[in-house]
């Protein structure tokens, strides 16, 4: 069976660290393995960062624009820029390639959602490597992914992908900070969220000087791609040919084994693609039935409802003390909840008027997360 790898190379593999100028062996290096597996027949996507670091190096700014407007404008003198160098190296190879610029909208509504799924499904099916990128020049700022880790991790679930590579500036993920605590420890396998959870704490937020990402990130990019079903793993993206070697089965990098029993491709939708538009807090007892019965989440179990949204909505479902434990779509807009939370079922129709759905979320369109 064909195998779909997605991979994902942030800007400080791409650049040199000092100019933010492009790392032409490295990115040459990438290609040809890239172009080397979809010879063996593999279905490969390309995530890849660097627009705006290669902006910032073709203008001479020595660093990352933080206003909005100007780093949507570099972006768009880097985008082009970068993906003609991709296409020059991969058209060397004979190995076709295409564009794919992605906003957080896209995955948003349904319908373009699978729009995307089906470009990218035709794309693999012509033998294509799509290079993927989040669309700065456009994107505003409650709509953008916000990293590449994000985007590449939604994509590897939207595609249902078998592999997830993020490749960064270090060879594998550490207990510490290793350029910072010498004695920090190489963790080479997580095989469960809860160690996520645990190894999250411990990481640093930083990015490099021309990039927006960090190990956060990649460990929260790992838990969206696991919970697809994508075995993910970190390694340094120096040194492409190490993707060659993981897929052979060498022990490089830090593993995240992909849960047996992925959630379904609609659940992941409403987990990950979709922007909540507010919050509902929820008694113990709700927390109860929803996260250990899986049952769906009823007005007498609501405390608190916060922001304004429609029915239809995503919205964050969390406990008493702000922590979210899942996600879902709502049958009932905001201003309706604020009448009936806490209330009983039968309650409902007296209050407002009309009959509605039993169910605030009906446990079909919720999902834990």
């Amino acid at each position: 069976m064909t195998k779909t790898i997605v991979v994902k190379i942030g800007t400080s593999s791409l650049t040199q660290p000092e100019t933010g100028q492009l790392a032409l062996s490295t990115i040459a290096t990438l290609a040809e393995t890239l172009s080397h597996l979809r010879r063996q027949g593999y279905k490969i996507i390309l995530v890849s960062s660097g627009a705006v670091g290669v902006g910032c190096g073709r203008l001479g700014l020595t660093e990352r624009p933080k206003a909005i407007a100007l780093k949507q404008a570099v972006a768009a003198v880097g985008q082009g820029r970068l993906i003609r160098v991709y296409d020059d190296l991969f058209t060397t190879l004979q190995q076709p390639i295409a564009q794919v610029l992605l906003t957080r909208s896209d995955l948003v509504q349904r319908s373009r959602y699978l729009n995307v799924y089906n470009t990218f499904r035709e794309l693999l099916e012509l033998g294509v490597i799509p290079v993927v990128n989040e669309n700065d020049t456009v994107a505003v700022e409650e709509l953008k992914f916000g990293d590449n880790d994000t985007l590449s991790a939604l994509v590897a679930s939207l595609v249902e992908a078998d592999w997830l590579f993020l490749l960064t500036d270090v060879d594998r993920l550490y207990s510490a900070d290793p350029r910072s605590v010498p004695d920090a420890q190489p963790i080479a396998l997580v095989s469960n969220i809860k160690e996520l959870a645990q190894l999250q704490v411990q990481t640093g937020t930083q990015g490099s000087q021309w990039g927006t990402g960090g190990m956060v990130t990649k460990i929260s990019a790992a838990r969206i791609a696991i919970a697809a079903g994508v075995r993910t793993v970190i390694t340094e993206g120096r040194y492409p040919h190490n993707i060659e070697k993981i897929l052979q089965g060498e022990a490089i990098g830090t593993h995240f084994e992909a849960q047996p029993e992925p959630t379904s491709a609609r659940k992941r939708w409403i987990a990950y693609g979709l922007v909540p538009a507010g919050k509902l807090y929820l008694d113990e007892g709700a927390v109860r039935a929803i996260s250990g019965s899986g049952k769906s989440l009823l007005a007498a179990g609501i405390t608190a409802v916060e922001g304004e949204f429609d029915t239809q909505e995503a919205v964050q479902l969390c406990d008493q003390n702000g922590h979210e434990i899942a996600r879902g779509l709502v049958n009932y807009n905001s201003t309706e909840l604020q009448k009936i939370r806490g209330r009983r079922s039968s309650e409902i129709p007296a209050i407002l008027g009309y009959v509605n759905a039993e169910t605030v979320v009906h446990r079909d369109n919720l999902v834990l997360t």
